[in-house]
């Protein structure tokens, strides 16, 4: 039961512990991953409106979860908030597929999350706060380069997927990151519980309850998420008779916002937007995948001091000290794990890729290994690379980046192509 507090804002008088299955009375909804039916699987319930009724560790809305904790803080959110949901179902029908309850193919997003309001109708009538961990919604993109495209003739303006203003009008999905531990684990090669452990400790125990509630076997982390635009039919982007052109980006807000040519993000981007209407005109689908990973999930301020310790280095920006910067850094190259990248395919149901816009060994062998055909990998196209990128791209070829049409010659990667700091 709430109280009023010293400052006059509502507090639940004192804080209850969650960290051992003893403190919850009422048995909460059980979760059973991977079920075929809805009812059967259960609801994520990850609200605080009721403790007792909680069945995950963690809570919604990934690393803003922190900015809700502030607004209850500062006394402009109520707490005991719970979502009217009336009218924020998709606008479109996104599955299920057979691909929903195959063993190990979703560990990392709930595939019921974009319907809980009609397929726990029921529970949330009886008084459990189940909320969505996905939402699908229309909207018109509108992206200088595709003006340029249609200027040159590349695109054709359709008025159903392509306008004559150069709006795209695309589908869209949110997902947040909703985890299957032992699902998670499997993937990892790692024990379930080694891998508790090691998220609770190098959290700073912020989750004691991932060593404490084995009982468990859901997460939801603070970090974020995705956002997949779809173009032409949604409700045929599954079928592999259908071309398919799609493109899976890890964020690169220097880039993909602010144009930054240190890399090729937006560039490869905006191509592979472009491939995208290219495939919905012509019959088929497109898809973009956009991953919260920004600076390959080392993070921005760690993407920065990379960036100067590359540009003032002895003998110059190279190719071949690109990784090396990096590593000496953050000590690692890179912490996308693409191995979780397949997931939001999975729940699309798609099967089959025609067009692959990647050049990434690491996203091929992964989509590969979750069993997804590609037909065609599409290189970004050199005129689209920055001078400064140059370093970037040739040392990605030279460690396995698709490359169908030139050979890196080892000698060449220690030539400085890159700017210097204060050029």
């Amino acid at each position: 039961m709430s109280t009023i507090n010293e400052s006059g804002r509502k507090s639940k008088g004192h804080i209850v512990l969650t960290s051992h299955p003893s403190e919850h009375i009422a048995v909460p909804l059980k979760i059973k991953w991977g079920a075929e039916n809805p009812k059967e699987r259960g609801p994520i319930i990850a609200s605080l409106t009721n403790i007792r009724h909680r069945n995950v560790v963690g809570t919604h809305s990934g690393s803003y979860s922190v900015y809700r904790a502030l607004a209850i803080a500062a006394g402009v959110l109520d707490p005991e908030h719970k979502p009217d949901l009336t009218d924020t179902t998709p606008p479109v029908v996104i599955g299920p597929h057979k691909q929903w309850h195959e063993p190990g193919k979703i560990v990392s997003l709930d595939p019921w999350g974009h319907v809980v309001a009609d397929v726990f109708a029921e529970e949330i009538a009886a008084g459990y706060d189940i909320r969505p961990s996905i939402a699908v919604t229309r909207a018109h993109i509108n992206i200088p380069e595709l003006q340029n495209a249609i200027q040159k003739g590349r695109l054709k303006p359709d008025g159903k997927i392509l306008q004559e203003s150069g709006d795209v009008l695309v589908t869209k999905a949110a997902i947040e990151p909703v985890w299957y531990l032992p699902g998670v684990a499997e993937r990892f090669n790692v024990s379930e519980a080694e891998l508790r452990r090691t998220l609770f400790e190098h959290t700073a125990g912020m989750f004691p309850e991932l060593v404490t509630r084995t009982d468990l076997d859901v997460f939801l982390p603070p970090i974020g998420g995705l956002t997949a635009y779809f173009f032409g039919d949604v409700t045929t982007i599954h079928d592999p008779k259908i071309e398919l052109s799609c493109r899976i980006h890890d964020e690169c807000n220097g880039s993909d916002v602010f144009g930054s040519d240190i890399c090729t993000c937006r560039p490869y981007l905006v191509h592979g937007i472009e491939l995208c209407v290219e495939s919905a005109q012509r019959g088929g689908a497109g898809l973009i995948v956009y991953n919260r990973k920004e600076g390959r999930a080392l993070g921005e301020v760690t993407k920065f001091l990379v960036y100067n310790a590359r540009k003032r280095q002895e003998g110059g920006d190279t190719a071949a000290k690109y990784f090396e910067r990096t590593e000496c850094v953050a000590g690692v190259q890179d912490v996308r794990f693409q191995e979780l990248m397949s997931d939001v395919l999975h729940w699309l149901g798609i099967t089959k890729i025609h067009r692959f816009v990647s050049m990434s060994n690491m996203k091929f062998a992964a989509l590969e290994r979750a069993g997804i055909e590609i037909v065609e990998r599409v290189k970004i196209p050199d005129e689209l690379i920055p001078n400064d990128a140059k370093v970037e791209m040739d040392a990605k070829r030279a460690a396995g980046y698709f490359s169908p049409d030139r050979i890196i010659d080892i000698n060449e990667l220690a030539i400085p192509k890159g700017r210097g700091l204060d050029e």
